[in-house]
């Protein structure tokens, strides 16, 4: 599954508070500048999320991930280290550089990066 891909200094600074190079919004990818678009780790990551929101049914997704988010940044009280330690982002980093991922991942894989 790939998404559709949009460059958009406006959404990625929306969502990320000025912070990523790229977010995916299902079932849409924001990148920053448009180079990025042949930048294949960082499209398999966003990749993978664009599958992690689809077996959530899209909106649990977000509601888990920004829920997720708050309680690790309580838990961290870094932006950074809350950012990284969210489950669908742990599996998306664990996985980004293995461009057959996707095609072997089982669903619901998150569950092994809590």
């Amino acid at each position: 599954m790939k998404g559709k891909i949009f460059v958009s200094k406006f959404w990625t600074k929306v969502f990320s508070f000025g912070k990523a190079d790229a977010i995916t919004i299902f079932p849409f990818i924001f990148l920053r500048q448009r180079g990025l678009k042949s930048d294949r780790i960082l499209l398999n990551h966003e990749s993978i999320h664009l599958f992690q929101a689809l077996e959530l049914l899209v909106f649990p997704f977000y509601i888990w991930y920004l829920s997720e988010f708050l309680i690790r940044f309580i838990q961290y009280r870094n932006f950074d280290k809350a950012y990284r330690n969210i489950c669908f982002e742990r599996e998306a980093y664990a996985n980004q550089e293995n461009e057959k991922y996707l095609k072997k991942r089982k669903i619901w894989n998150f569950w092994n990066y809590i």
